[in-house]
């Protein structure tokens, strides 16, 4: 994607953007559905984040965890800081307020979090174990949100959301044991735990973020800038050579794209959403990445299957019943 390219893209996404942020809170989603604009936006997140596992999974072939990294916060970096560039000052803002310095330091801890410690965990968890039972585990996240929405909130159904979230677990157990008569874990342990851990940063993100006060803007470009830092020094610890031609426009693609854009976009519908309908759609980036990844010759066993049924099932179902808990507590 050409530079000018990307620059009308964002710009068209911010026009759309202040259009929705601008009508009265009686001309959102009145019926309770999602604005149109937050719907979009979803849209969008999930197109991108549904290739991250393939290309990803091409990369990690011939390279390095560090520099596929590297490579990824690279491009998000690029693509952040024309975002910055461009929405600065803030319109978000009145002109001559400046954001609180405490609430600044939050905002970007819940970006470095959210940003770096799933992306570099996940790919962690690829590198160690098939790439198609790690997309799975770390598309855990939703059903990690609905616990907490049971914890946190006041679900109108809250037992009817715990089976589903348990159900959903019962998926990933299954998807982890594959069928395998021997023993779990026939993986990378570590590459389980990574899953895992990548799945609970972006549940706490999407928990977080909708929350802030701070436009995306703001944090991500810093969490970015710390994700490129961090990635720079793994690969020189592990001395990489780095790549030319296809690998480093598939680099840079994973950063701008999924990463880049793709968080972006995620962050901007959860900010606009008013009924917590969009977090629906998000549920759909499992499917169409296993699907994908089904296609590139990734296979599962019949139990597996069976779990990643339960794992998508559950997401979706999850979906729906959360918004409607929320609108009810």
């Amino acid at each position: 994607m050409g530079g000018n390219q990307l620059a009308l893209l964002i710009h068209n996404s911010e026009q759309v953007m202040a259009r929705q942020e601008n009508r009265t809170p009686s001309r959102i989603g009145r019926d309770g559905s999602a604005p149109a604009a937050a719907l979009a936006f979803a849209a969008g997140a999930v197109a991108l984040w549904s290739t991250n596992a393939l290309v990803g999974k091409s990369l990690l072939e011939d390279h390095p965890v560090s520099l596929v990294q590297f490579l990824q916060f690279t491009g998000a970096a690029l693509v952040f800081a024309v975002i910055r560039l461009r929405a600065f000052p803030s319109p978000l803002l009145p002109q001559g307020e400046q954001a609180r310095p405490a609430n600044n330091l939050a905002a970007i801890a819940i970006g470095f979090i959210g940003l770096v410690g799933t992306m570099v965990l996940q790919y962690i968890a690829f590198a160690a174990m098939p790439v198609i039972e790690a997309n799975l585990v770390a598309y855990t996240w939703p059903l990690m949100v609905a616990a907490a929405i049971i914890v946190l909130d006041s679900p109108r159904r809250p037992v009817l959301l715990g089976i589903t979230a348990a159900l959903g677990f019962l998926g990933v157990a299954l998807v982890i044991s594959g069928g395998r008569e021997q023993s779990w874990f026939q993986g990378n342990l570590a590459g389980y735990l990574a899953a895992f851990g990548s799945a609970l940063c972006m549940a706490f993100y999407s928990i977080a973020v909708g929350r802030l006060a701070t436009p995306p803007d703001r944090f991500l470009l810093p969490s970015a800038l710390a994700g490129v830092a961090l990635t720079f020094a793994w690969c020189l610890r592990d001395g990489v050579a780095w790549p030319v031609g296809i690998y480093l426009v598939a680099g840079l693609y994973l950063g701008a794209g999924p990463m880049g854009l793709g968080y972006y976009f995620w962050s901007r519908a959860l900010k606009l959403d008013r009924g917590g309908k969009v977090a629906v759609a998000a549920y759909l980036t499992p499917i169409a990445s296993t699907l994908l990844l089904a296609l590139s010759g990734e296979t599962l066993t019949t139990t597996a299957i069976a779990g990643a049924v339960l794992v998508i099932g559950s997401c979706i179902a999850v979906g729906i019943e959360g918004p409607e808990a929320g609108n009810h507590a």
